[in-house]
């Protein structure tokens, strides 16, 4: 699947979908296993924040886990030719409201993996139509092929921050 254009997608999503460098579908695949691999491996780390105010490995593996709901929402809706604009978030107020703090680490990790190889069903299942269908989200126009880039140049993104400041391997 080629990469998305800039008129496909808002602005914002840039930041995303230019880390995504080789076949979307691999890379989505190869996340179920190499993002759970990295916090495992970062286990004696799930309560380390690099700064103050600033997330857990936990919350951040919570915001990743948010995030991918959001995206297989969007995903499934625009897919499925939804006319209504969907809602923004604030991903701040996200982590903060959901006690990822209190949650067990491990269930975390097992969630992500789950979630994506589900998400993958969904994703595979699109036809070319589906994949180029567009809807408002967040007040701005973005179609299904842009979200999927998103979805995993967001993981590329947050594995970079991981790191770079919580100095993960």
């Amino acid at each position: 699947m080629n990469r998305p254009q800039p008129n496909e997608y808002p602005v914002w999503a840039e930041a995303y979908i230019s880390k995504v460098n080789q076949d979307i579908f691999e890379i989505l695949e190869e996340q179920v296993s190499s993002l759970p691999a990295l916090f495992e491996r970062n286990k004696d780390k799930e309560n380390y924040a690099y700064a103050e105010n600033k997330w857990t490995l936990k919350e951040m593996l919570g915001h990743i886990i948010d995030c991918e709901r959001v995206f297989a929402y969007r995903i499934t809706c625009f897919a499925r030719n939804e006319q209504q604009h969907l809602p923004g978030f604030d991903e701040n107020d996200y982590v903060s409201n959901a006690r990822f703090g209190e949650r067990n680490y491990e269930d975390l990790i097992e969630e992500f993996a789950t979630l994506r190889k589900a998400n993958l069903y969904l994703y595979r299942s699109l036809n070319d139509d589906e994949i180029h269908r567009a809807g408002t989200a967040s007040g701005r126009a973005i179609n299904v092929k842009s979200i999927l880039f998103v979805a995993g140049g967001h993981i590329i993104h947050h594995v970079g921050i991981l790191k770079e400041r919580y100095h993960v391997v």
